[in-house]
């Protein structure tokens, strides 16, 4: 076949590319090098995620600038932009790049596949849009491909976290794989939950989880930790250390300090609506933990195990004892510049060495 070198490079070498942005750029750029009238272009793809529900990439052929604009569930599909009158700050900027028309196309047979859409610098001929259009059904297959990478990748971060979605795609599907990094800890669940669980609908027991998980769980997230697993009422999670000791430790504490103002305004409005407060423990500790897949031979789970794990489970079951909502070890005290307050040395069931234990101050 005598194709374009625009044909030729989606059939040997688009599905080689690894991000939806550089395949917009690279296509677009292709596609004015062949001299086609455009002024920027939009890839749009549905993803399987909790709060997404399509990306799309907007890209300029004046400077080859690409940016993301997300649509959350529930909106309507993403359309290509107008030159005036849009709402979407991503459709402004790209439909303030030309008066010109927009050809979109659909790639694939499936209607709510991808969409590529282009901005002309002036109005298609039809041969132009035939041209387009034959790019768009030769770039089926590498959209196929990128969007099944992109559906494994939001599926893995959706369950394991973004840093722990990222080392299962780089290592091998095996045991024994992993490696020990030093990080600040976060263990934390609900108090009193068996008798939430029993006494209440389970839909009002899975509502409670939810708000209780958004509360920590989006305060972890939001000063750079992430959840490694939720266990019941509960949750371990990650603060690794990347540049000091002292930062992780100052991340944790401040994630911490956040999730008990959220948990205080959630069960001010619960207690507006009748129902009880969720009271909560959350454990903070630093040490070495061992990152990586443990489990059976053909079932993996990926996760961090160690003595500093241990630790920090025990010490939240000293949360309730020692009528305290938060516990920090003496290790990751010893870290930071937070001022705490000491509540003396303690022993943890199945640990060798007493625990100096702090809190923070209300």
């Amino acid at each position: 076949m005598n194709l374009s070198s625009t044909l030729s490079w989606l059939v040997d070498a688009a599905a080689e590319t690894t991000s939806a942005n550089r395949l917009l750029a690279e296509l677009g750029g292709h596609l004015v090098a062949e001299g086609l009238p455009l002024a920027g272009g939009a890839l749009t793809l549905e993803v399987p995620h909790p709060l997404i529900a399509r990306r799309t990439w907007l890209w300029r052929a004046d400077n080859g600038e690409v940016i993301e604009a997300l649509g959350f569930a529930p909106e309507v599909p993403f359309a290509m932009p107008e030159a005036a009158g849009s709402r979407d700050a991503g459709r402004r900027w790209l439909g303030g790049l030309a008066p010109g028309p927009v050809h979109e196309d659909t790639i694939g047979a499936r209607a709510d596949g991808p969409t590529l859409g282009w901005i002309g610098t002036r109005p298609f001929t039809a041969d132009e849009q035939d041209r387009l259009r034959q790019a768009a059904r030769f770039a089926a297959a590498p959209m196929a491909a990128l969007a099944a990478r992109a559906t494994l990748t939001a599926a893995l971060e959706a369950y394991l976290g973004r840093r722990s979605a990222q080392r299962v795609l780089a290592s091998p599907l095996r045991r024994n794989t992993g490696e020990t990094i030093e990080a600040a800890l976060l263990f934390a669940d609900l108090r009193g939950f068996t008798a939430l669980s029993e006494n209440n609908p389970p839909a009002e027991v899975i509502a409670a989880l939810d708000a209780w998980f958004d509360r920590i769980a989006g305060a972890i997230h939001a000063f750079g930790g992430e959840v490694l697993k939720f266990i019941g009422d509960g949750l371990l999670a990650i603060f690794p250390v990347t540049t000091s000791a002292r930062s992780a430790c100052e991340a944790a504490l401040r994630a911490v300090s956040a999730a008990r103002v959220g948990m205080a305004h959630l069960d001010a409005e619960r207690r507006r609506q009748g129902l009880p407060p969720l009271p909560f423990g959350a454990a903070l500790h630093l040490g070495e933990v061992h990152w990586g897949n443990i489990g059976a031979a053909d079932r993996l789970d990926f996760t961090a195990i160690g003595s500093a794990v241990n630790l920090v489970s025990r010490l939240e079951g000293l949360c309730k004892p020692l009528e305290q909502t938060v516990l920090v070890s003496g290790a990751l005290a010893a870290e930071v510049e937070t001022k705490l307050i000491a509540l003396g040395t303690h022993e943890l069931r199945g640990i060798a060495r007493p625990c100096a234990v702090f809190t923070l101050p209300d």
